[in-house]
Order: structure tokens, then C-alpha cells, then sequence
């Protein structure tokens, strides 16, 4: 249909030449119709000028292969004139598919039809004029190199865009040692990671420490409802390890300030500052259920201290400690005052019954209190006694005093009402008693020495606070005041405790003054009810004793009392050598 439509574009005069060149007889005597029937019956002869003057429509046009081989020989002659035609254009329409691999025989070396060797751009093949040195190639050659070429240009292509065609290199087990687990068909692809594999992003991993970390600490209530524990690390001052209670959670287990409160901590989360607590295990050493049942301190049974510490027996005990045992015994519950001047040795006396108790009392939960001390005593306490150490030095403010004096007693009282034992060592009373008359405002009334009148009440509800309570704890308070230092205000100080014990122990100068240890005056030292702690056949050798060295100073009575105490091993062998 294609030819039948160019050839009706023609006129008659053409088609008449077009007819002779095909060698059809008498066409000039044929009407046009009949000539165009003949020639498409016709078969198509196309030259080189009628195909160079026909249309290119861009697609180059496929030659009909024969099934005949011929066999091409080399003729030198033949390429040489092949090679002259340099002006000659190289027909489009004849060139064929040079990537066709049906043409060319690797095994035979035959090929069926010529096929050019060049691509459009190039117009004829260079002579050898131009090249005289190159050796020319026959057009076989060209023809078959050409193809090679582009033969393994497109593997490489395939292979590149191909990923499963690529080699697959063997992997060995000593460099990337394969775990093969049993049961399970091991494969060597199947370990092999893919190729072109998309990045997949893991989950952030959350952890979750809520509930790990233990804490414990005393209470303090702030004015608002909530609350936070502090640490004795820090004195029970504002620290960063400082942990948030809710007051919801107040309000729940009915707590106070000074409660003892061990419990389990969350980290802060965004917008928060500590680290509040999510679940309390222990309330002074309580289960929380017993707490919410307590009676409070003030409204516990006070009596008379009816058990004895044990000051001897420990492996540092001295003559200073049964002395104290027989003159001065100390029960729980007790409320002492060692009345002493400078350098008498009180701090080293504390010391002594604070490790006395901490090893014959282990149930007594010991704090030693020191208000307004050197730092390097407090070192000193710190390391030689088995006991939670507070201190505030002197280079400290009065209301860091005060503040820390309030915690501590609050802390004894709450373990008090949980039926704990709790001993408090106290150095000094003084002291205590000075920053309170710092702190407190001005009422108006001041005593003789510039104390206030109303600065004395706190120090005395301190130390009042000492009981032994009726089917529950104890709170001993073991206290120091300080007399003849030359200040009006101490002598008042100490007037205002001088009754309120119930064991006083007096220590004097005169026996440190002459390296007499310990300094104490047993004329003078005595505590009240000693038969509720005594025996009464200790009670009544201790009455014989005490009657024969009233007449002695105290310096005479000490002398004696040590050179027949330090022949014998224990305050029983003592008191048995005695005649009566």
C-alpha cells in the first residue's frame, strides 16, 4: 500500500521511466493504472542513486539476509579501492545492525553480508595516504573487531545493571567466621548482606531506671505541704542529692519533719529540678502501716531511766569509764550535764562513752552533736567513733546552729515514737544556748550577761527532750556546759541548766592541771535514782565508799580511788575487796 500511494504521487512520465529501468516491455502503451499494477508486481530494484534520492525516515531500514553463505576471499586490490572511495557517502539506508550476533561465525570465519564499520558521523575510511605508517585492515576485520567491541561493551552494560550477574566471590570462614546454628540448613547467600538494601533506621532504645535507685534521708517539711530529705552527708543542709516528696504523699503516711524515710527514686524529667521519690519502703526502720498509728512525742509517758548502760567491758575501756559506771552510771533515758572548765578533757570523755555504748549497745541508735566545734575535732570524732557524726563548726552562722540542732532532735523524737532507743551527745549546751540568743528576735527583757529572755526556751526544750517513755524508746542526752571561761553569759547559761538533769558529772581543773585522767570530781558527781540502776548490794558499798572520801578534795579522792581501782581487773573485783 505504501508504494501503491508514491507511486500515484507520480506522474505519468515518471512512471514510465521508473518502468523501462525495471525492463517492462511496452509501457509506454499502458494506460496508468495498469503500469502502476505492473509495476508492484514487480520486484524492487533499488540502486544507489534511486535510494540516496528517497526519503529518510530516521529508522534505519533491515536488508533481507540470505540463507547462502559465500565465502569471502581477500583481495588487496579490492580494499585498496575500497579505501580510494574517500569522496563517496556511505548509504544510510543499507547499514545494518552492527550488535547482531546472527552475522558473524566465531567457528568458520564467514560472514554474509558486508556490513559497514562505521557509525553516521564517520564518512569514508582513511587511505593510507593519510596513514602511512598504520596498516590497513581489511574490511572483514574492521567488521569483526567492530562487533567484538561492542559485544563486551554491552555485557558490561548488562552486568552492570544487572546485580544478580555479578560474581559472586567466595567468602572464607576463618576471616568472617558464620555461626550455624542446629536444625537449621545453612546457606551461603543467606548470610550475605543485600545489595542496594534500603537504610533502616533502629528504634531508640528507652531505658528505664525508675525504681533503681535507693535513697535514704530525714525528712523536712517546708511551709507549702511538700517536703524534701536531706542527707547527713551534708549536715542535713540543702544539697543537690536532695529528693522531693509530694504532698500527697505526706498527707498518705502521715509523716513528719524528721522522719527517717528510705525509698526508691525515679530520675527528674524534663522541667524538673530533683529527684522525687516514688515508693517508700521504710519509716524509721518501720513498715509505713505502723507509723500511721504512733503517738506523738509529746503525748508519750515520761519515767525515771530504770536501764544501765554498760560503760565497761569493751576493749578500749579506761579507768575514766568505770569510774563513771560506779559514781555517775548512766541509764537510757537519761539527761546528763558535764559541767566542766576549758581543757579538762570533756571532748576526749565523750569520745570514750560514745564508743563505750556503740559496742556493748549496738540496739541504740548513737549521734554525736557537735555544735559550734574546731573542724579538727570533728575529724577526730568523726573517725574513732562508730556513731553518725553532725557537726557545724564555729566558723559557721548561729542559724546554721539552730537549723541543725532542730533536725537532729526532730529526727531522735521521731524514732522515739517508733519505739527506737536513741542517744544523743551534745558538746556543747553553751554553744547551743549562744546561737539561739543570736537568732532570736529582741523581746524587750534581757538577763544579766545579754542573754534575751526568751532565748533560753529552746535550748531548754532541747534538752528536756531526754526521757525514757513507758512501754516504748528512750532518748538519752548526754550534754557539756561550760563554766568559769571568764564570760557572764555562760554562768547564766549553766544556772538555767544547773537543775534541769538528773546526772551531773563535774569535772576539775586542778586534775588536769596535773595530768590527773580522768579530771572528775566524784565528790560533787552523783545521779539521781541511782538505785533504779544499781544493785542494791552495789548501792550500799557505794555508800560506804562515798562516806569515807568526803573528807578528802577532790584531788586526794581521785589519787586514791585510781590506785585501788588499777589493781584490780573489773568494778566487781573492786568493790569485792573492800572491807564492809
Amino acid at each position: 500500500m505504501n508504494k501503491a500511494s508514491e507511486f500515484d504521487k507520480l506522474s505519468f512520465e515518471e512512471l514510465v521511466e521508473i518502468a523501462k529501468t525495471k525492463g517492462i516491455e511496452n509501457c509506454a502503451e499502458l494506460d496508468r493504472e495498469h503500469l502502476i499494477e505492473r509495476l508492484l508486481q514487480e520486484k524492487p530494484l533499488v540502486s544507489e542513486e534511486n535510494s540516496s534520492s528517497e526519503e529518510f525516515d530516521g529508522k534505519p531500514k533491515r536488508k533481507r539476509v540470505d540463507k547462502k553463505i559465500e565465502k569471502v576471499s581477500y583481495d588487496p586490490k579490492v580494499a585498496k579501492k575500497e579505501n580510494a572511495g574517500k569522496n563517496k557517502k556511505i548509504d544510510t539506508t543499507e547499514k545494518r545492525d552492527i550488535f547482531s550476533h546472527t552475522e558473524s561465525s566465531s567457528e568458520t570465519g564467514n560472514i554474509t553480508d558486508p556490513v559497514p564499520a562505521f557509525s553516521e558521523t564517520q564518512e569514508s575510511i582513511p587511505s593510507d595516504s593519510l596513514l602511512p605508517n598504520h596498516p590497513v585492515n581489511t574490511s572483514e576485520e574492521l567488521i569483526q573487531d567492530y562487533t567484538d567491541k561492542n559485544k563486551e561493551e554491552s555485557e558490561v552494560d548488562e552486568n552492570f545493571l544487572n546485580p544478580s550477574a555479578l560474581p559472586v566471590l567466595p567468602i572464607s570462614e576463618t576471616e568472617f567466621p558464620i555461626k550455624k546454628e542446629e536444625g537449621v540448613a545453612f546457606s551461603p547467600s543467606a548470610d550475605r548482606p543485600e545489595i542496594n538494601k534500603p537504610f533502616e533506621r533502629k528504634p531508640r532504645v528507652e531505658y528505664n531506671f525508675d525504681g533503681i535507685v535507693i535513697t535514704e534521708g530525714v525528712l523536712e517539711i517546708m511551709p507549702d505541704g511538700y517536703g524534701f530529705l536531706r542527707s547527713s552527708d551534708y549536715n542535713y543542709m540543702n544539697s543537690p542529692d536532695d529528693v522531693y516528696i509530694s504532698q500527697s504523699q505526706i498527707k498518705l503516711f502521715g509523716l513528719k519533719t524528721g522522719d527517717s524515710i528510705r525509698g526508691s527514686v525515679r530520675p527528674p524529667r524534663e522541667g524538673e529540678k530533683y529527684f522525687p521519690l516514688i515508693k517508700i519502703d521504710k519509716i524509721n526502720n518501720r513498715n509505713p502501716d505502723y507509723v500511721r498509728d504512733r503517738v506523738p512525742f509529746d503525748f508519750l509517758t515520761p519515767l525515771f531511766p530504770n536501764e544501765k548502760f554498760n560503760l565497761t567491758g569493751h576493749p578500749q575501756s579506761s579507768l575514766s569509764m568505770r569510774v563513771m559506771d560506779l559514781f555517775t552510771p548512766i541509764g537510757k533515758g537519761q539527761r546528763g550535764l558535764i559541767v566542766s572548765q576549758p581543757k579538762t578533757g570533756k571532748t576526749t570523755l565523750l569520745k570514750e562513752v560514745a564508743n563505750a555504748i556503740a559496742y556493748n549497745h549496738p540496739e541504740c541508735y548513737l549521734i554525736i552533736l557537735l555544735v559550734d566545734e574546731r573542724p579538727e575535732e570533728v575529724t577526730d570524732m568523726a573517725r574513732s567513733v562508730r556513731a553518725e557524726v553532725v557537726a557545724s563548726t564555729f566558723d559557721e552562722p548561729a542559724d546554721k546552729h539552730v537549723k541543725l540542732a532542730n533536725i537532729v532532735l526532730e529526727k531522735a523524737k521521731r524514732m522515739v515514737e517508733c519505739g527506737h532507743d536513741v542517744v544523743i551527745l551534745l558538746d556543747s549546751i553553751t554553744r547551743l544556748a549562744r546561737a539561739y540568743n543570736t537568732v532570736q528576735p529582741a523581746s524587750g527583757k534581757v538577763l544579766s550577761g545579754g542573754v534575751d529572755a526568751n532565748a533560753l526556751h529552746k535550748p531548754k526544750r532541747f534538752f528536756g527532750s531526754a526521757r525514757k517513755i513507758e512501754n516504748g524508746g528512750s532518748l538519752t542526752i548526754l550534754s557539756t556546759a561550760l563554766t568559769e571561761t571568764g564570760s557572764k553569759m555562760d554562768e547564766v547559761i549553766f544556772e538555767e541548766f544547773k537543775g534541769t538533769g538528773n546526772m551531773e558529772l563535774q569535772l576539775e581543773r586542778k586534775l588536769s592541771n596535773r595530768r590527773i585522767y580522768p579530771a572528775i570530781d566524784i565528790i560533787s558527781s552523783s545521779t539521781r535514782r541511782e538505785d533504779l540502776l544499781l544493785s542494791k548490794e552495789v548501792v550500799q558499798k557505794m555508800w560506804i565508799l562515798r562516806n569515807y572520801i568526803a573528807d578528802m578534795n577532790p584531788v586526794e579522792a581521785m589519787e586514791f580511788l585510781l590506785d585501788r581501782m588499777s589493781k584490780t581487773k573489773d568494778n566487781y573485783e573492786f568493790l569485792a575487796s573492800m572491807n564492809g
